[in-house]
Order: structure tokens, then sequence, then C-alpha cells
């Protein structure tokens, strides 16, 4: 499972034309799932996500997470982070989980991080075509996978 955090002042999914989802000052999750991830992936993340000390404190170090901070989160599925490019110029998506399998993971990943935060989590719709919208604060983006937790 592999997560891009980007710090955002504001972030929004808009589908068909209409807002669907949005927040101010906290995380954009885009979430990739592949076909190996299991409840442990999940938990590995949203500990990484809930605790990633990313947000600045009062000498504007980043030593502060996004709970700390009582921001929020919205968490955008996106396959395409499993994307292999080493071929060619086409990427192959093989590697990402099948849509069957990725739903029930993703809404997993939803529960436990709604369950397991005190901050409000958004979310896009798993499979749509999403409008994605953020300002990035920063810019700070931290690309984290739960196969490389060693």
């Amino acid at each position: 499972m592999r997560a891009v955090l980007q710090r955002v002042s504001e972030a929004s999914v808009t589908i068909n034309g209409k807002l669907h989802s949005e927040i101010q000052d906290g995380l954009l999750v885009l979430l990739g799932i592949t076909h190996n991830d299991t409840d442990e992936d999940i938990e590995y993340l949203v500990g990484k996500i809930t605790n990633m000390r990313i947000f600045s404190d009062e000498a504007g170090l980043m030593n502060k997470s996004v709970v700390d901070v009582q921001g929020s989160i919205l968490v955008v599925s996106q396959f395409t982070l499993h994307a292999a490019t080493r071929k060619g110029n086409r990427p192959s998506f093989i590697a990402a989980a099948r849509p069957e399998q990725a739903i029930t993971l993703y809404d997993k990943f939803l529960s436990r991080l709604e369950s397991t935060s005190t901050v409000a989590v958004k979310a896009g719709v798993f499979g749509a075509d999403m409008k994605v919208r953020l300002l990035n604060d920063g810019p700070v983006t931290i690309v984290v996978d739960s196969k490389e937790k060693i």
C-alpha cells in the first residue's frame, strides 16, 4: 500500500461537476493499493499518516502531526501510484489491486483511519472520475510505502 501525503491549506474532490468533499488545513492522501496488501499494511499506513510530524510548531519546525494541529484528512484512491514505468512509455498497472479487492481494502482503510483518529476524515469515491484540487502548503509532499518499512 502506497500513500502520497500532501500538507494542504485546502483540498477538494469534485465528481461530475459537483463538489463531493473538501477540507481546509490538513492532509490530502492519495492511496494506492496493490494485490498483496493486507490489514497489516492498513495499520502501518494509518499510524504513519496520523503521526507523521510534517506540520510546523511555534518555532517553525516540522514537529506536529495532523492530529496535533487538529487538521483534516482527505483520502483519494489512486491506482496509478503502482504504475510500472521501466519498459517503454506506456505505464503498466499490473501491480495495482483489482477493483473488487481494492475497494474492500480502501473501505477498511477509511474505517480504520476514522476510528483511530481524532480529526475529520473525508474521502473521494472509489473508482470515480474525480477532479482533485489542492493548495499544497510548503510544499510538503511525502511518499510512504507499507512494503518499505524496514
